[in-house]
């Protein structure tokens, strides 16, 4: 009789409890949660977005150079004259040359006078020199006013080659305008700028 008794008290504790939590839970349910994110003026600006979509290229000229290091102008012409320049069609070229050969100014130009019909841009570099290169023109002629007086956040991990340039670029740029800039995303950021008042 003692154990029926116990188990019953035990069970109406238990749907005390149950039903106590529920009606605590359906109470914050029933509370509007607030986005303080969303419903801020915080701005993200996100270089990604600003990415030169387009095929990338490295045009490594060693195999022009006499054993990868003596430029021989007729042969490096030759060489020149006989290349695909097609393939490089809408492409970002980077010109390089692997080896510590010493090659003269004339040389690249050269190769950027076949390029130019087709490539859409050419540096001399690696790529990533091409994308800073790309990410330079970008910036300095994004209009900006639209962060005027604004928070700002520049979201970082990129899923993109974005070059570390780009991020200092970007900051000067914005911080000329903005009300105050920031790096990360918005639920975890670190503070950069912010105007005196």
């Amino acid at each position: 009789m003692d154990s029926r008794f116990n188990e019953r008290r035990s069970k109406i504790r238990t749907g005390n409890v149950i039903s106590t939590s529920s009606r605590f839970y359906q109470k914050i349910m029933e509370e509007e949660i607030v986005n303080k994110v969303a419903q801020s003026q915080l701005i993200t600006f996100d270089l990604e977005d600003h990415y030169p979509e387009g095929k990338r290229a490295v045009l490594d000229i060693k195999d022009w150079l006499y054993e990868g290091f003596i430029l021989k102008e007729k042969e490096f012409r030759t060489a020149i004259a006989e290349h695909s320049w097609e393939q490089y069609t809408d492409a970002y070229v980077a010109l390089d040359c692997s080896t510590d050969a010493i090659v003269p100014g004339w040389a690249f130009m050269l190769i950027g006078t076949k390029l130019q019909p087709f490539a859409k841009k050419t540096v001399v570099g690696n790529l990533e020199q091409l994308e800073t290169t790309l990410f330079q023109s970008i910036i300095e002629n994004l209009d900006v006013s639209s962060y005027q007086d604004k928070p700002v956040i520049i979201k970082g991990c990129s899923n993109k080659p974005v070059p570390p340039n780009a991020y200092l670029w970007i900051t000067s740029r914005i911080q000329s305008v903005a009300k105050s800039v920031m790096y990360g995303e918005a639920c975890s950021s670190v503070p950069l700028y912010k105007r005196k008042k």
